[in-house]
């Protein structure tokens, strides 16, 4: 649920792997890289297989249909699956005749839109029950205006009306980030929340099929807040007005701490699809090896939270790291991973050089957000 900046997407169900037509009804395979597989025809389970090492390349699935006189179909299933990158080639024989062929790759299942599986019973929880309270909240427009509007009042109270209606501007357009990339992808998103003391909330009713998904729309919402900080910059370069040199240093302040790799904050979702879609040892040790070279330079430039913030969320990657394969979101392939690492590394810079410049300006409150980054 809301964090500062954090977006929210509901409905997660296992990776539909193909659907294709098969008698006149659908079959649908679905899957994990861990090996576990199901097969559906008609909404029925027809053949599953169970988790195992080998979790790629040849497999076929197996079940017969009744005809009307009561003779047999044989029905078979064979595939060729490559995680990474991702391929799926298939064939589908009915009575040992090829009635369908063909291949896919992670394109397709970025715009596919997976049928839904029955929802299982869960326990009780208090977040469950936040979430279900959100859920009903959002079905109402006037919701967004009462939160907004409750926003305001909150950190008018804390600070002034000036500076919260900078916040929420801050807010919204991060926010705005993680919603373009939403569509992007071709999901239909319920709009952008405004949560007192919290911050915000990107919300789409829609599932993410892949962790490059997951990178994007995290790392868009950081990306959109850079933007509004440099533009904020270069005005206050323009006019000398210190209100834009505030506004940057605090907007850079405020994404740079939402690319702490702690979940549910962005940079938890973008580190933990780039850990998760390494699958082996070597990919394991350049993810330590780069967290640590992270916790050095932040502490080599004084930056004591953020190093001990980035260790903390480095620690909490790596224990999850080994139940990756139970996943059930596509990983990055080795472009996609070293594309995102550049990518995340380049925006941490860029904020972190926005606040450093402004600290330079001998101005006690522009300064403030590194002496944070210093405590």
């Amino acid at each position: 649920m809301g964090i500062i900046g954090a977006f929210s997407l509901t409905g997660v169900i296992d990776l539909q792997l193909l659907k294709i037509d098969c008698l006149g009804k659908p079959l649908r395979l679905e899957g994990s890289m861990a090996g576990w597989q199901q097969l559906f025809w008609d909404n029925q389970l027809v053949s599953q297989q169970a988790a195992s090492a080998d979790a790629q390349g040849i497999g076929s699935h197996e079940f017969s249909l009744s005809r009307a006189d009561g003779s047999g179909i044989k029905v078979r299933l064979e595939t060729q699956l490559n995680w990474q990158p991702f391929e799926l080639s298939y064939r589908l024989l009915i009575d040992e005749q090829v009635t369908i062929e063909g291949s896919r790759n992670s394109k397709d299942i970025e715009r596919q839109t997976p049928d839904i599986a029955p929802v299982k019973q869960q326990k009780l929880s208090l977040v469950g029950l936040v979430s279900l309270g959100f859920k009903l909240l959002k079905s109402a427009k006037v919701i967004k205006v009462v939160l907004a509007g409750a926003s305001i009042a909150a950190y008018s109270w804390l600070f002034s009306l000036q500076f919260a209606l900078a916040l929420i501007a801050c807010l919204v357009f991060h926010e705005y980030g993680h919603i373009r990339a939403m569509k992007y992808f071709g999901m239909k998103t319920k709009g952008i929340y405004l949560i007192p003391f919290m911050g915000g909330l990107a919300l789409s009713d829609e599932k993410i099929n892949t962790r490059w998904q997951d990178v994007v729309i995290s790392i868009m919402g950081p990306t959109f807040g850079l933007l509004m900080s440099l533009a904020a910059l270069v005005a206050y370069w323009i006019t000398g007005n210190p209100f834009f040199a505030g506004l940057a240093a605090f907007n850079a302040l405020l994404n740079l701490f939402n690319l702490l790799p702690i979940l549910p904050l962005d940079g938890g979702h973008i580190l933990k699809s780039i850990s998760f879609s390494m699958n082996s040892a070597i990919g394991l040790i350049a993810c330590i090896l780069g967290a640590a070279i992270g916790v050095f330079i932040s502490y080599s430039l004084g930056l004591a939270l953020l190093g001990f913030l980035l260790l903390i969320g480095s620690a909490e990657i790596l224990f999850e790291w080994k139940q990756r394969h139970h996943s059930h979101l596509l990983p990055l392939d080795r472009y996609g991973q070293v594309f995102s690492i550049v990518w995340y590394l380049l925006t941490v810079a860029a904020l972190v050089a926005v606040i450093w410049h402004l600290a330079g300006s001998g101005d006690d409150m522009l300064g403030l957000p590194l002496k944070i980054l210093q405590s």
